[in-house]
């Protein structure tokens, strides 16, 4: 009996994949150790539903981290604080252009001017006023944004006569700088006690070519701030003081308008 049942065992057809698992028993064993393995990693690294929007905004590029591979983050091409504050435009006469004026010894008219232009803006930074250093033909004249435009400029060292001391002004003849005029020389006046040089205003200075660069909204001037020989201490030394001279005024142009 037992031998006529082992027989009908044996002539039983046997399913291609037992066929296949007694073959190969080592290789099936590799395939579910293998699967098992893969599930473990999906379950482990699948990341909660609670981290759903941290990945939609990597994918979307929200994230910081989320730049291209090569080259790295793009450069931010902001050259202007979005903040709504004041802001002053102040050229630095000559810079990047030339010298300027020129004295015996060597000094130049560019370097008093940026001097002077750096200390105004430490100075208007300190009382919150955010301002722009600026070449003679800076590229962002023609599209600046701000609530005034100050060239700063020094006159000749030429020894002329006793009365070459002082300073001048000429407004843009293209907007209202009229209340720019009036705070920058009534200010610079009392702060330097230097003369007014009303009657050596010249062409180069009422037609200014940043005037016609800028936009008409702007309220533009430009400014010999002394002589280079008989004011040139004040100019170098005491350079703090036309700097004063051109913050206080500024501060009553930002005051009244």
């Amino acid at each position: 009996m037992h031998s006529y049942r082992n027989r009908e065992r044996s002539n039983r057809p046997v399913s291609p994949l037992m066929r296949w698992l007694r073959n190969n028993v080592p290789l099936a064993i590799f395939l579910l150790v293998a699967a098992a393995g893969m599930l473990a990693i999906y379950l482990y690294f699948n990341p909660d539903p609670g981290d759903a929007t941290a990945i939609v905004q990597a994918v979307q590029g929200e994230s910081p981290f989320n730049v291209p591979l090569f080259g790295g983050a793009a450069a931010d091409q902001t050259t202007q604080p979005t903040s709504s504050g004041p802001r002053i435009g102040l050229i630095a006469g000559h810079k990047d252009s030339d010298s300027g004026a020129v004295c015996p010894d060597g000094l130049t008219e560019a370097e008093i001017n940026l001097d002077i232009a750096q200390r105004v803006a430490i100075s208007l930074a300190s009382r919150g006023i955010a301002s722009d250093i600026l070449a003679e033909f800076d590229p962002r004249l023609a599209v600046y944004q701000g609530d005034a435009l100050i060239s700063i400029h020094a006159d000749s060292c030429a020894e002329i006569n006793s009365s070459t001391s002082g300073f001048k002004i000429a407004a843009s003849p293209f907007n209202d700088s009229n209340l720019l005029e009036q705070c920058i020389l009534q200010q610079y006046y009392l702060t330097t006690g230097l003369a007014y040089h009303a009657h050596t205003i010249t062409p180069h200075m009422t037609d200014y070519h940043v005037f016609r660069t800028i936009e008409t909204r702007l309220p533009a001037l430009i400014i010999e701030v002394g002589f280079m020989n008989l004011d040139r201490t004040l100019l170098t030394s005491d350079a703090h003081i036309p700097a004063d001279g051109l913050v206080q005024g500024i501060l009553c142009f930002l005051e009244k308008k």
